[in-house]
């Protein structure tokens, strides 16, 4: 094992704002003010999104959960994603008795093919999730038209993607509705917590009570349900931290997109390596450069976490298809997801992140081929 110091793969950018806000919403942040920070959070989201509506959640898997229901998915229905993927975007699905159908990922931006989800629609289609892995856009234009034509709505998993847009557009924004992350590896952090976002109001209304244990805005009968819903708030420590990183988020952002350039700069030579892509018209918010080696170069997943463990640097494996895990049925015909993985590595990203160690990570990968 090498002596030199360990370089994480990941880690939150937390500085003297966010514990200050955290101080004051665990000092003061109780009985009328026990919302304050999340109102001003949900607040900062939304003005920087764009969107009309958003409501933070304990997680991004909950605000899943929340947005699948509220449109009305259950048993007997089908949500079609993408292989390549964590299994929180397809947990919620199974958490409504309905079914996940996974279908092949883009081979260029390893998300959602189009071509493929268009393939998988029957008559118990409810939706589409387009997730953005690792800040990857999936191709919206294709998607948004293919729900259009078969009336189906088309879900924006951007739990990965904060910093990323699509034409103009920021990521989580255009579909019918979006989901977020702002666990510890995220870009922006509140610890573990979520958010759903929405311009739709009727949508935006059903989750909001949904979110409230079932209680309508407008019921005045106190402690008065008028279903069973969820409890997926976020809390208001946790949004006191928040708020500190959208003051920055700007900042953060820029950080990782500087980063990322800084190895393209360093790798771009390398023959048979591939990095994230940014399509024409896109920004990648960049949130875990990966390295994908090619085939013909050998290089190989097992070989990567060698090399990197022998430099105490802490990389990251691809997402395994889900359809390979063990709840679900495997589907070897989805052939990019299930051939990716073996290839390819996260590198490390976090905010303080130095020129040295970016060059330290740079010389594993350069070491591979020689």
């Amino acid at each position: 094992m090498s002596t030199k110091s360990r370089i994480l793969y990941t880690k939150p950018s937390i500085t003297e704002r966010e514990v200050e806000y955290a101080t004051d919403a665990a000092a003061n942040g109780w009985g009328a003010h026990c919302y304050d920070y999340i109102n001003r959070f949900e607040a900062a989201f939304r003005s920087h999104l764009g969107v009309k509506h958003a409501i933070a959640t304990s997680s991004c898997t909950g605000a899943l959960h929340m947005g699948l229901a509220a449109l009305g998915v259950g048993p007997g229905d089908e949500v079609i994603l993408a292989d390549t993927n964590w299994i929180a975007s397809t947990a919620p699905i199974t958490y409504l008795g309905a079914t996940p159908v996974f279908v092949d990922v883009d081979p260029v931006s390893w998300c959602i093919n189009p071509a493929n989800a268009r393939a998988a629609i029957t008559p118990r289609t409810k939706a589409i999730i387009a997730v953005h892995i690792y800040g990857n856009l999936c191709n919206l234009d294709d998607l948004m038209d293919l729900g259009r034509e078969y009336g189906i709505p088309v879900i924006e998993d951007a739990a990965e993607a904060i910093g990323s847009e699509w034409h103009g557009a920021r990521a989580g924004s255009i579909g019918a509705f979006g989901t977020f992350s702002f666990h510890g590896t995220k870009t922006v952090t509140t610890g573990e917590g979520g958010m759903f976002v929405t311009n739709d109001d009727d949508l935006y209304e059903k989750v909001l009570t949904l979110s409230n244990h079932g209680r309508a805005r407008g019921q005045t009968k106190q402690f008065w349900p008028d279903k069973v819903g969820f409890k997926y708030k976020m809390s208001n420590i946790q949004a006191a931290i928040g708020c500190a990183q959208m003051e920055r988020i700007d900042d953060l952002i820029a950080r990782k997109r500087t980063i990322f350039a800084a190895y393209r700069q360093l790798l771009g030579g390398m023959n048979g390596l591939t990095l994230n892509p940014e399509p024409e018209g896109t920004i990648n918010g960049y949130w875990m450069p990966t390295a994908v080696f090619a085939s013909n170069t050998g290089v190989t997943r097992e070989r990567l976490q060698e090399a990197f463990a022998a430099e105490n640097i802490d990389a990251r494996v691809f997402f395994w298809p889900l359809s390979s895990l063990p709840p679900f049925t495997a589907k070897p015909e989805n052939t990019v997801a299930y051939d990716l993985p073996g290839r390819a590595i996260n590198l490390p990203s976090y905010h303080d992140l130095t020129e040295g160690e970016i060059e330290r990570v740079c010389a594993v990968l350069k070491g591979m081929q020689s």
